[in-house]
């Protein structure tokens, strides 16, 4: 095959606060002859997530931050054009951690096919079929572990993750309250998603409207976006409630008055806990990499059945992908937020 160009987006300075056109470097350089085993994969969609602010860190958490230079980390979806493995042979669509750019080359770690029949089904892959479902799957039912007639509150709900989890519980028989910005969004879950009521979280004391939403307390907490909302959430515990954290988007940004990385802001109230008897939990998707398929499964199966929806965002162009992440943290989209890759015509042989 003739050399291919890949226009890729590199991390070339550590975010303070929200990241802006500083942090990145567009590069173009033509593509290397594939090495036995390899396979090269033509990029389509880019799936936006709430955790790469944490891989633009340096350091470790549960993995390890993306290295200055490097190619900025993501989920992305595509298709085989080129291949030295069997296990991926031409025209086979995959996902996986392909990074931000046109075109990646893949050794099959970190990959996996997908049954997709054209480019317009990868999105499902990136968002309800994939990581951001599979964390509101397990993250609700593993970690949550509800029950029918139970209260669940969610935060960031009008995301991918969390409108997920609304679904899901109302699927099990529980009342759903969602936390989210705006009447807009508000409106989203009640109307179109079915949750039984919306808090705007910037509207007066959202403490008190919980607990008006939820008198008898809240049994399964849900949280994305961390702070004050997570206290106003502790506030309203139920006995024996369950707390699952997946995510603190409030507080990634989080600077000094000087200018320096702030760390997040603990809970002020997490003896709430203890008075409810109940337990705090995390949700890392990694750990449920092997029961991808029991997930599809069901999810599938719901979506097949009209039980489950999920709205998409999708900018087009991978020059896009700095403003796509900072909306996400300035919380203007529904639903999942994707950058549709344009990439050039491959050459023919």
């Amino acid at each position: 095959m003739p050399t291919i160009t890949n226009t890729c987006i590199r991390l070339i300075s550590r975010a303070v606060g929200l990241p802006d056109a500083s942090v990145w470097k567009v590069c173009t350089q033509p593509l290397p002859a594939l090495e036995d085993s390899q396979f090269l994969v033509r990029v389509h969609y880019i799936s936006i997530d709430p955790a790469m602010r944490g891989w633009m860190n340096e350091g470790s958490t549960y993995i390890q931050g993306v290295q200055l230079g490097d190619v900025m980390r993501a989920f992305a979806a595509g298709e085989v054009i080129d291949s030295k493995n069997p296990a991926f042979p031409i025209g086979t669509y995959v996902t996986g951690l392909l990074g931000v750019q046109t075109y990646a080359c893949s050794d099959g770690q970190n990959v996996e096919r997908v049954p997709a029949s054209s480019p317009n089904e990868l999105p499902r892959y990136l968002g309800v079929l994939g990581m951001p479902g599979m964390t509101a799957y397990w993250g609700l039912l593993d970690k949550g572990c509800p029950r029918a007639g139970e209260t669940v509150l969610v935060s960031g709900a009008a995301g991918t993750v969390g409108s997920l989890v609304g679904q899901i519980a109302k699927l099990h028989g529980c009342t759903v309250i969602g936390i989210a910005g705006g009447t807009k969004k508000c409106d989203y879950l009640r109307h179109t998603l079915g949750f039984d009521a919306a808090l705007d979280y910037t509207q007066g004391s959202l403490s008190a409207r919980i607990r008006s939403a939820a008198p008898q307390g809240v049994n399964i907490y849900f949280d994305n976006v961390g702070g004050d909302v997570l206290d106003a959430a502790l506030e309203n515990l139920a006995r024996g409630a369950r707390v699952v954290i997946c995510g603190a988007i409030s507080q990634y940004n989080n600077t000094t008055p000087d200018g320096k990385p702030a760390p997040p802001q603990g809970p002020t109230n997490y003896m709430k806990i203890v008075t409810a008897r109940g337990q705090m939990n995390g949700i890392i998707v990694f750990d449920y990499f092997h029961r991808t398929q029991e997930f599809r499964s069901h999810m599938q199966r719901w979506i097949a059945e009209g039980k489950i929806t999920l709205h998409e965002h999708i900018l087009e162009g991978i020059e896009s992908f700095p403003h796509a992440l900072t909306m996400l943290f300035r919380g203007e989209n529904i639903g999942k937020i994707l950058v549709r890759v344009t990439s050039p015509s491959v050459p023919s042989a």
